[in-house]
């Protein structure tokens, strides 16, 4: 689990910098939907249907899509807290790597704004990102007959789906981007974790405070 953790990581390495940076004028919440993901008599089953912390119902059609079920829930929660804008980081996708390759992340957002600060942010990291579009076309191969949704959709276009599978757990009211961070989290040649996010993160935060 040194690579599979990658978007906790990230969240966990913004959070020591923001604190010892201090950047007046803006809050922020730091959100792991950690837990146990050891084989077990009571793991899920392919068929299962899962009721999300929004309500949501959702068929388990594949299990090793199992991040995204513990980050829908962290998503909810933190549409709870009352914030205006989330950024998701995770290593949700192979389906990235492919689109993108190992060097950069893909971003998904409904929200122009926010693609812009993170375009800037990243410009001072160095980091490299690329927004990916949020085809709603695609929703049709996420319908499941027995629940509100499945886990996951085809090969075709699977960072989009994974992207559209989140959507649904976000109040439109938040400004909300996802990324998908499955290519740039690992370094090959090292066999060691990149830190990739950190940066944008810390970088994004500065310019959302009035410092």
């Amino acid at each position: 689990m040194k690579f599979d953790m990658g978007g906790s990581a990230a969240v966990f390495g913004a959070a020591k910098a923001l604190a010892q940076i201090k950047p007046p004028g803006v809050e922020v919440h730091f959100i792991v939907a950690a837990c146990e993901n050891m084989i077990s008599g009571t793991g899920m089953r392919p068929g299962d249907i899962l009721t999300a912390s929004n309500g949501k119902t959702i068929e388990v059609n594949n299990t090793d899509a199992e991040g995204r079920l513990t980050l829908a829930d962290a998503l909810v929660y933190a549409c709870n807290q009352g914030v205006d804008k989330i950024i998701d980081l995770a290593t949700l996708t192979g389906a990235c790597v492919v689109a993108l390759g190992p060097s950069i992340a893909g971003i998904f957002t409904p929200s122009d704004e926010l693609a812009q600060e993170v375009a800037a942010a990243s410009e001072l990291s160095g980091e490299k990102f690329w927004r990916l579009p949020m085809e709603e076309s695609y929703w049709e191969q996420m319908k499941s007959g027995v629940a509100d949704m499945v886990n996951t959709g085809g090969r075709q276009g699977g960072s989009i789906t994974a992207a559209l599978f989140l959507k649904q757990f976000v109040d439109e009211k938040v400004q909300w981007m996802h990324i998908d961070m499955a290519g740039p989290v690992w370094n090959d040649k090292k066999r060691a974790a990149t830190g990739f996010g950190v940066s944008t993160l810390v970088e994004w935060v500065l310019k959302n405070s009035s410092s």
